[in-house]
């Protein structure tokens, strides 16, 4: 797939690769929404894979509402984008998938100064209540979501979750290398669940040499993700 992105502006990175492996795990179907699509990654990786997905994004920036239109269309994927913030778009009780990787630092990282950068970076631009408040309302009774985060609010995330109903039924915490800390969680909610909750295997980034494990050496070559920047003129 081909993926143009703004030259200086935020770029995808491994997590929206990692999470559209995540999500391909449970091939979806039916009205997708992808949240804070950005340039549009992870649904049109998605929608490209899974024929019956019917592609829905959501975008604040109109920067990157552009970019995530004009690679639908280069893709021949059909793609309904919504620009404008996430907490008023309409349409409860509609989607059967929500799926996003949102801004999830927190105001005590390292700031960017870079205002499109800060709000592509930043969960002051999307708290995780409001956020998880809207994917609630916004799902069928029995629809699913799944999400990448920082792991350190893992718990502030499951707490969220359930306290709407949303049960957390499948985590998998990602680790830059085997002795390090997990860094980044992928998780997997359902509506109206009382599913038990499965744990993965960890997925780890790197081997010690600095390659791609085999896992994720398998999700990047199955994306297939093409990358140029540019300016839209």
């Amino acid at each position: 797939m081909l993926l143009y992105q703004p030259d200086g502006g935020y770029c995808y990175n491994s997590d929206s690769i990692l999470l559209y492996g995540f999500i391909s795990r449970f091939a979806p179907k039916g009205k997708m929404l992808d949240v804070g699509a950005g340039s549009g990654i992870v649904g049109l990786l998605v929608a490209r894979d899974f024929k019956e997905v019917v592609l829905e994004g959501s975008e604040k920036q109109s920067l990157y509402a552009e970019f995530a239109r004009r690679n639908a269309q280069i893709n021949g994927i059909g793609y309904t984008l919504h620009e404008g913030d996430f907490l008023e778009l309409g349409g409860h009780g509609s989607y059967d998938w929500i799926v996003s990787n949102p801004p999830f630092y927190h105001e005590g990282s390292a700031r960017s100064e870079n205002p499109i950068l800060h709000q592509a970076r930043y969960n002051i631009h999307l708290p995780i209540e409001a956020f998880v408040t809207k994917i609630s309302k916004l799902l069928k009774s029995s629809g699913e979501a799944a999400i990448c985060y920082d792991a350190r609010q893992f718990a502030e995330l499951c707490s969220a979750f359930e306290s709407r109903g949303l049960r957390v039924v499948e985590v998998q915490f990602v680790h830059s290398k085997a002795d390090r800390p997990s860094i980044l969680v992928m998780i997997h909610v359902k509506k109206n669940s009382k599913s038990a909750l499965t744990v993965l295997p960890p997925l780890i980034t790197f081997e010690e040499e600095g390659r791609y494990t085999p896992a994720v050496q398998a999700i990047y070559d199955k994306a297939k993700a093409h990358s140029i920047k540019c300016l839209i003129s």
